[in-house]
């Protein structure tokens, strides 16, 4: 069987656009493995009570890539957290930057796979609301319900105000100095005071009326004598 011409140009146009069809598809095949910004992901996280940023590249294509992370301050000014080399597969490789952050902080991820991918990872990495670690006041043990023994009790300071005793010793007048006068009898001690209770005048009177009974005894008794030596 001879082949026309006409046959022959149908068989390389079909071959033609057969080859377009393959190297379009390899193409889009090649372009679909290659890294790309979206095959990186960055997080906040906790590490116990340490926080960590955790960059995870996805890049099945395997192209090594550096991250870089940044800390943004007040103001626009960065500060530099780290660096680090991945190489990214399927399944995701993590790599770790150990950063004890803020709550709230916002942070600028970079990545840059050789020719292909220098850009930073949008939106920028804003770390939660809470940190790691919090501070946890120390429980109080519960009171203890045995009563306590109350301390006991120490005498009363002496009060300074004076007893009644001493204040009537106080206040009790000084004995008087000794003297060198005699003293005066006991039997005349109600002389020294007013006449009203002296027995002097009781006592003169007695005597007095004894003297005149004696006097008219005597008289008497001499008179019967001469009379009877006159007899």
């Amino acid at each position: 069987m001879s082949i026309t011409r006409r046959s022959a140009h149908r068989s390389v146009r079909i071959l033609g656009v057969a080859s377009a069809s393959a190297a379009v598809v390899l193409g889009l095949s090649s372009s679909a493995f290659a890294c790309n910004i979206r095959d990186f992901k960055a997080e906040a996280k906790c590490d116990g009570e340490k926080g960590v940023i955790v960059v995870t590249d996805t890049d099945a294509s395997r192209t090594s890539a550096t991250i870089t992370v940044f800390l943004q301050g007040e103001g626009g000014v960065e500060t530099q957290v780290g660096k680090q080399e991945v190489k990214g597969s399927a399944e995701g490789t993590p790599v770790t930057f150990p950063e004890d952050w803020k709550p709230t902080a916002t942070y600028r991820v970079h990545v840059k796979a050789a020719n292909i991918v220098d850009e930073d990872i949008t939106p920028n990495l804003v770390t939660p609301s809470a940190a790691c670690k919090t501070d946890t006041p120390t429980p109080t043990p519960p009171a203890s319900s045995t009563p306590k023994p109350s301390p006991s009790k120490s005498a009363p300071a002496e009060s300074a105000t004076p007893t009644p005793s001493d204040s009537a010793s106080s206040s009790a007048p000084a004995s008087a100095a000794p003297s060198n006068a005699p003293s005066p009898a006991a039997g005349d001690s109600n002389l020294a005071e007013t006449g009203a209770n002296s027995n002097t005048g009781l006592i003169a009177g007695v005597a007095g009326a004894l003297v005149v009974v004696g006097g008219g005894a005597v008289y008497f008794g001499m008179r019967r004598r001469g009379a009877r030596g006159n007899g």
